[in-house]
Order: C-alpha cells, then sequence, then structure tokens
C-alpha cells in the first residue's frame, strides 16, 4: 500500500498536547492503531500503484528498482521488478514508538508517543549500518521462522529496556549534553552527536565488560567550517578517517567499517531546491543509509526516491513494547516490518536533516569518495559535503538546530574534537582544541 504524506500538522512530536478528544478523533485513532491499519492493508491490497510512477526506476539505499507493478517476463531482469522492491523495502528494520516499556531513569515515561520520533528513525538508520554490516545488502527478512540469530541481536540492540545497548532509555543517557531528555524533541544534529556519545561510551566499557555490547565500527560526524552559511559545507577527512579506523582496530586490521553522519541545515523555512537532486543522487550511492529528515517537527527515516517523492518508513504508529527472545512469537518479529511504502515531495522536507553512509572497508570508503566527488562538481558551487585529505584548524563555531521551521532555532557551539584524544571520555563538549572539516 502506498501513502501520499502532504500535510502533517508541525506539532506532531511534542509533548503538551490537549488531553481531552472529541469523539471522531478517538474513532480516528482506533482506525489507525497497528492492527486495525495492518487488517486494512489486507483487505484492500498492499499496493495502489497510482501511488507512484510505473515507469520511472526507484532507489532504494543503493539499489535501484522498476516501479512496474507486472511480473518480469521474456528477457526481462526479475531481479529489480516491484515485487522485489516491496521485499527489500520491507525487510528494512521498522522502529515506531512503543507504550509499556519500563520507565525512563527517574522519570515516569513508560512511552514515547509523540516525541521519540527522531530517536526511532536514528534507530532505524543505524540498524541498516547493522544489517548491512553483519547480513550484507542484499539480505531480506524470511518469510517466516527459523530467522537469523545475528538478525535477532540486531533487533535486540534496539529493545525498550536499559538491558539493550541502543534503546530509548541509553540513548536519551548519552545524549543529555545536547539537550536530549524524555518528553522533549531535537533535530538531527544533536542526535547525530548523540550516537557519537553513546557509541563511544559502548566501546570503552566494552573493553571492561566482555559481554557489552557495542557499535562495531567508526562513527564519524562530518563538521563544517567557519566560512560558510550554517557554518560551511561539512568536509570528509579521509585523513582523519584514517586515524579513526586504525585505532578503532588497535592496528589489528588496516581498515575498521564506518558509520558517517553528515547533518546539514539546506535552507531557513523550506529546502533550498538547489539542493533537492543532489539529496536523490545520495540514494544511488551503494553505501546509502538514507535520510533522517520529514516535515517540520515530524522526523521519519527517508529510505528511498523516485522522480521527486521520498519514500520513508514511519516511525510514528504506537506498537506494544516487547521483549524480543529467540523464541518470541512471529508477531512480535513482524512489528518491526512494514509493507506500507509512504512518500512526501522532497521539497516539503524539512531543510535540517542528516545523511547517513556506510562503508564496510578502505575499498568501499574510496568508492564513496569517488562519488561524493562528483556530486560536488555537479553542484555548481554549492555542494551538499565535499571531501579532503588533511584536516585545518578551526575555531568552534554556531550551529542551530530546532524543531519546527520558521520558529527560532537553539543555537549551540559546534563540538570541536581531538583526533589525539579520540575515545578519551573526560572531554566534554567544546573543551578539545580544534574541528575537524
Amino acid at each position: 500500500m502506498f501513502e501520499t504524506r502532504m500535510e502533517s500538522s508541525s506539532d506532531d512530536c511534542k509533548v503538551n498536547k490537549p488531553t481531552s478528544y472529541g469523539l471522531s478523533t478517538v474513532v480516528s485513532n482506533v482506525m489507525i492503531s497497528g492492527p486495525i491499519k495492518r487488517l486494512q492493508e489486507r483487505i484492500l491490497g498492499t499496493t495502489r500503484m497510482e501511488a507512484l510512477s510505473s515507469t520511472s526506476e526507484i532507489w532504494l539505499l543503493g539499489k535501484c528498482y522498476n516501479a512496474s507493478a507486472e511480473e518480469s517476463s521474456g528477457g526481462a531482469d526479475p531481479g529489480n521488478s516491484y515485487a522485489e522492491f516491496l521485499e527489500d523495502f520491507s525487510s528494512r528494520i521498522w522502529i515506531t514508538y512503543r507504550k509499556g516499556f519500563e520507565p525512563i531513569g527517574d522519570t515516569k515515561f513508560t512511552s514515547d508517543v509523540n516525541w521519540g520520533c527522531m530517536i526511532r528513525s536514528s534507530q532505524m538508520l543505524v540498524a541498516q549500518a547493522l544489517l548491512s554490516h553483519h547480513l550484507g545488502r542484499s539480505w531480506r527478512k524470511p518469510s517466516q521462522k527459523p530467522y537469523d540469530p545475528k538478525y535477532i541481536e540486531i533487533l535486540q540492540l534496539f529493545g525498550d529496556s536499559e538491558a539493550c545497548a541502543f534503546s530509548v532509555h541509553n540513548l536519551l543517557r548519552a545524549g543529555r549534553h545536547y539537550g536530549l531528555a524524555a518528553g522533549s524533541w531535537l533535530g538531527p544534529y544533536a542526535m547525530c552527536r548523540t550516537w557519537e556519545t553513546i557509541t563511544r561510551a559502548n566501546r570503552e566499557q566494552a573493553d571492561l565488560d566482555r559481554g557489552k555490547e557495542s557499535l562495531p565500527m567508526v562513527v564519524y560526524i562530518v563538521s563544517g567550517d567557519e566560512d560558510g552559511e550554517q557554518g560551511g559545507a561539512p568536509v570528509v577527512c579521509t585523513d582523519v578517517v584514517a586515524r579513526f579506523c586504525s585505532s578503532f582496530n588497535m592496528a589489528l586490521h588496516a581498515w575498521a567499517p564506518i558509520l558517517l553522519l553528515v547533518p546539514l541545515v539546506l535552507g531557513l523555512e523550506r529546502i533550498n531546491p538547489r539542493y533537492i537532486p543532489l539529496l536523490q543522487e545520495t540514494f544511488s550511492f551503494p553505501q546509502s543509509l538514507g535520510i533522517l529528515g520529514g516535515k517540520p517537527g515530524t522526523s521519519t527515516y527517508i529510505v528511498g526516491v523516485q522522480e521527486d517523492k521520498a519514500l520513508y518508513l514511519d516511525p510514528h504508529e504506537v506498537q506494544p513494547a516487547v521483549d524480543l527472545k529467540s523464541d518470541s512469537s512471529e508477531a512480535d518479529y513482524i512489528s518491526y516490518h512494514c509493507r506500507t511504502v509512504r512518500h512526501v515531495p522532497f521539497d516539503l522536507i524539512d531543510p535540517s536533516l542528516a545523511i547517513g553512509f556506510y562503508c564496510q572497508d578502505k575499498d568501499d570508503f574510496e568508492d564513496f569518495c569517488s562519488r561524493a566527488s562528483q556530486l560536488g562538481d555537479k553542484s555548481n558551487g554549492a555542494p551538499l559535503f565535499t571531501v579532503t585529505q588533511f584536516p585545518q584548524p578551526s575555531k568552534a563555531v554556531p550551529f542551530c538546530d530546532g524543531d519546527n521551521v520558521g520558529s527560532s532555532r537553539n543555537c549551540m557551539m559546534d563540538n570541536t574534537f581531538d583526533v589525539e584524544n579520540f575515545g578519551d571520555n573526560d572531554a566534554q563538549p567544546g573543551e578539545d582544541e580544534w574541528q575537524i572539516l
């Protein structure tokens, strides 16, 4: 089933909503709840092809598909059919609002409804990086048990309790220096920095406790310089990446896998149209992990593109919290996958967003750099990001991040980062000597 999202309330993710609802609202909430929605999809069918073009190609996280719903015949390649696209899309891990989990820290929050969509979107992006790392980009979820043990392990990392490494609970704790708190909403920049923090902390803990889970890859937040608008175009520094990868593996291997997160602000009230073709082309990169973005105040995980449409997974469906185990019911696992392909016009996306890429090894990273440089050559002087070899000293610069476009943005000093002290747990934001460009 395809669904167009043309309008969305800017306060979808706000905590202070009215507590009383009219009868029509109650009925509407019941009709869009998880079980009823899935029943509707089964009754009405799983696709509505008029929502997408049947002639234009679809790019989904580095894979290209034919949008035609007709089965391939003759000499056509069955590997890029619409059916293959839907199987690929529904194999991506879908993480949504949950209710009924253990309270978050000292708060009374047992649900992240109305405020946790940015966290959930970021969990989906990192989950995709882990799928690519452990199971490969071509992995597809089997239709029934038994499931791959590694797939189960990945899902368990994002469970809703403090025991799960990348739960809402632990992400909020890691992001407290960037303003993350239960019941509040922040933008992609703070979320990217939170993943950098939790990855570093978990890796240090894993060195002490071999049973502790950690992200098996370097997390690199691509920063900008102080000369351009909003801190300038971010720059991927290959020399810094090489040092990170070497230190990550303690020199046991020449190169470590790397997760690149590129937070961007591409306009004021609306995204600057000159950036849209560049954003769309990033989905053709084999390293693509998609985009954290959506309508103002409403985060989604954008995984694909067709023409001017951004295809996304929506975290705003409320589902009961589950404790996944190898013997959990099949319904629990199904709740982490979605067959509804929603889309929104690219020109309606909030200009505050973040792009993700996963590079498995050095050759993969070099291929990414080559593609990024070619993309920069097409930008007419306004690239999304650029690639260089060496960093240069720079002062900390203001970075504005916010939820609602058009409202005052929360400005913070962009963290400088010292490569020599990478992994130093005592280093606090603003204490380092220079910034990665």
